[in-house]
Formats: C-alpha cells, structure tokens, sequence
C-alpha cells in the first residue's frame, strides 16, 4: 500500500522551472530568428502570384468554402470588419507570449512541451517560403476580396515593396492559426475545467479572421494544422523526473486528490494484480 506522502508527490509534479533568463533569450530568439528569416526569402513576387493563382484554383478543385463568402459576412458592416482586422493586428502574439508566460508559472513541465513544439513548428514555417512563396488572397485579383487592413483599418503590413519588417509572400502556413490552436490544445492539456474547451473558441474566430480578412486562405491553416501534428506526434510533455512522457490528457481527480481538498486522505483499496 503506498504511503500517504507518495500520491501528494505524485500529485504535485513538482518540476524544476528553467531558468527565466535562458528562456527569455530562447523564445525572444526563436521570434527574431522567424521575423529576420521570413525577410530573407523576399523577391519572389511574380513567383508568388503564380503559387497564388495555383493554391486558388486548387482549393475550388477541392470544393473547399470560398474565402469570398467569409469576407462578405464580416463586409455587412464597418465594426465588424474593424474588430477582424484589430484581432488579427493585436492578438496574436501577445496571447501566445501570455500562455507560454502561465505555462512557465504553473505548469512548468508543460511549458517545456509547449516551447518546444512551438520552436519546431515555427522553425519548420521557415523554409516554406524559400520554397514555397505565397502572396495572400488580398493581393489576387482573380479572388475578388477586399484587402480589408488597407481599406477599413488597422493594417499591420504597408505595400510590399516598402515593407521592411515582413515577408508579405510568405502566407503558408498561417502561423497565426498554428500557434493560436496550440494554445488551445496547450490549455486543454494543462488544465482540468470543465470548461477548457472552450479554449477551442481562440483557434476558430482566429482562422474566421484570418480569413474573412484575406490574409490567408484555408490551405495555409490546413498546411499549419498538419505541420503541429507532427510536432504534437513527436513531441511530449516530459514527466516530472525528465524521463517517461506524461499523458497528453488533462490532469484527473482520484479519489486520494479529492479527499485531500477536503482535509483527510482516502487510501486507494490494493487491485489484484497491481504488481504484474
């Protein structure tokens, strides 16, 4: 029978945090490295419109929605429109630094898994645009979309051939929409409210505005779906020791954590077997 100190030991996880200085230098590394890198794979524009035409004409052979239908919601009236294009300016990267900065606080053995599979995914949304450049659906004529930030305000991106501080051809994948779904699927994990799901709501209004606003089409946030799936495949939450992997499955009350939140311990009863 085990002790009574062991299931609180087990309970806490206690994990060591990584030191704050290394880890700031990592994430702000990471980010830099992204923004420079994404900068050097400029000058492809005619090759950009052509990939653009190609990714158009491939989502209507797939029969997937048509971007133009989700813009013409968000056109029925100039708030809306103007809450999009402020969500895909001003969101973003300030929730992912947020969940990473909880995560880092609460939930440091998550925050590890976290960082990690953002930097792998992120790191691997770096070659795509040297091998792949995109300009975005607002900047195809063929698509007939609105270029939403310049017409309605705020635009974060000014014309391309004077924008020094983004890649404009670089539109797969979409990381707006991998990081906010890791997030999500971050929280989820991390967490055991009943309401944690609700989480999901950050993703899906993300790729709602990402692409009502024309910054991305569907297959971006589909290329950036499959891209954190394999980082998740790969990647996991490391127990507390550093060793065996912890389950990707939210934390659970057993019967000796809930009768610890009441002031006494209830012994689990041995199962036959147990030892095998």
């Amino acid at each position: 029978m085990r002790s009574q100190s062991e299931p609180a030991a087990a309970e806490s996880g206690a994990t060591a945090r990584p030191p704050l200085v290394r880890e700031f230098l990592l994430v702000a590394g990471l980010f830099l490295v992204y923004k420079f890198g994404r900068r050097l794979a400029i000058g492809h524009t005619a090759e950009a419109l052509h990939n653009a035409h190609r990714i158009w004409d491939l989502e209507r052979t797939l029969h997937l929605p048509s971007e133009v239908d989700v813009q013409s919601a968000l056109l029925h009236g100039d708030t809306l429109v103007h809450l999009a294009n402020t969500y895909y300016a001003t969101v973003h990267f300030p929730a992912t630094v947020a969940f990473l900065v909880w995560l880092y606080l609460k939930r440091p053995a998550h925050y590890v898994w976290a960082r990690r599979v953002l930097a792998v995914v992120t790191t691997a949304a770096l070659v795509l645009p040297f091998t792949f450049p995109l300009a975005p659906p607002r900047m195809l004529a063929a698509s007939g979309l609105v270029d939403t930030g310049r017409v309605y305000g705020p635009s974060v991106y000014g014309p391309p051939a004077r924008d020094h501080l983004s890649n404009q051809f670089a539109a797969m994948p979409s990381l707006h929409f991998g990081w906010a779904l890791m997030v999500a699927i971050g929280l989820i994990v991390a967490t055991r409210s009943r309401r944690r799901w609700l989480w999901l709501l950050h993703p899906a209004v993300t790729l709602l505005v990402i692409v009502g606003t024309a910054n991305h089409y569907w297959l971006d946030a589909i290329v950036a779906t499959v891209m954190l799936a394999a980082a998740l495949a790969l990647i996991h939450p490391q127990a507390s020791s550093g060793g065996t992997p912890t389950s990707l499955r939210p934390p659970h009350r057993t019967a000796v954590t809930a009768g610890r939140r009441r002031g006494f311990t209830v012994e689990e009863p041995a199962l036959a077997g147990a030892g095998r």
